[in-house]
Parts: structure tokens; sequence; C-alpha cells
């Protein structure tokens, strides 16, 4: 019942600390100074932090939710990487998983991330946030098969997750100053 659109469009872009308004995504896309959306400047943090290089890397997202997907697929870019962003409709998705240096998954579904889709070594930052089966949370990647292949992965929970508080928290402060 409640417009999101007239939600996110009714506060200001110099306080949007999300980084979800129009003008803060339009700030992000053309590389203005603004606020970036919490999620994935939390994994560029959380890849810059883990000594994770991305320039010149072969990144592949997974997603492309206007919250994590894209935003994030820019940021990569603005750090020099090669990004494709694969979803729904991706055909290949094994195939493009398999070539990259970094994978982000962010679908929202349980283990749409197999160790058979990992290159040796590859980094995997596991953004979903699941409930198993048996109720349990996890993400979108089949951690413990994939931990088996991947260089770095990242947990779920306590991954991501305080990663996006802190962006959240950064930004709060610097919208205060």
């Amino acid at each position: 019942q409640i417009d999101e659109d007239k939600v996110i469009r009714t506060i200001s872009p110099d306080k949007d600390v999300d980084g979800f308004h129009p003008v803060s995504v339009g700030r992000l896309w053309i590389g203005e100074k603004g606020f970036l959306s919490c999620t994935p400047a939390g994994v560029i943090q959380l890849l810059k932090r883990s000594g994770i290089e991305i320039d010149g890397k072969e990144c592949v997202i997974i997603g492309r939710s206007n919250i994590v997907g894209k935003p994030m697929a820019i940021m990569l870019l603005e750090k020099n990487a090669t990004v494709t962003v694969a979803h729904s409709k991706t055909k290949n998705l094994k195939e493009l998983a398999l070539q990259a240096d970094v994978i982000v998954a962010a679908v929202g579904k349980e283990k749409v991330v197999t160790a058979d889709m990992v290159k040796p070594g590859a980094a995997v930052i596991d953004v979903g946030m699941n409930r198993n089966a048996e109720g349990n949370l996890c993400g979108d990647v089949d951690t413990e098969e994939v931990a088996k292949v991947a260089g770095y992965i990242s947990p779920v929970p306590g991954g991501v997750g305080p990663m996006t508080i802190a962006m959240l928290l950064s930004n709060t402060v610097e919208a205060y100053e």
C-alpha cells in the first residue's frame, strides 16, 4: 500500500544515506560525489580490506537489483574491473562464473552458486540472506562446497551484513558533517 518510489523521492539527495534516490544513483553512474549504496560499498571495502585486487580482474555479479547488482557493477567498473552482470535470464551462468576472479552473489536464493561454478582461487562474496529448510540463515552460495575451491569466501551471517551497516554509519556521519 506504500509507494516505495514516492518515499525514496521524498528524501533529500543530500541526506540519502542509503544511496537509493535517483539523484544519488545518477551521481554514482557519472562518478560525482554522493552517497553510495551501502551494501555494494561494503563489498568494495570487504575486498579492499581482505587484500583482494579488483583492478583488471574479471568480476561476475549474479543479480541485477537496484539495491545491490546495478550499483555493484558501476562500483567495480570504477575500480577498473571487467564486469559481467548475470540474472535470471542468463543462459550461460556457469560458464560466465567460471571465468570470474570475483563473484558477487546477490540473488536471494539459497545455493545459487555451487562449487562447479567457481574458478579455483576466486573470491566469492555472498550478499544473500535466506533461510534454509531447517530455518537457519544462509546465503546464495553453497558455502561448504565452494570453500573447497575458492581462495576467499565471505560468510553468511557475519560477512557483508556488518559491512553494509558500517557503510550506512559512514554515510550518516558524512550527511551530518
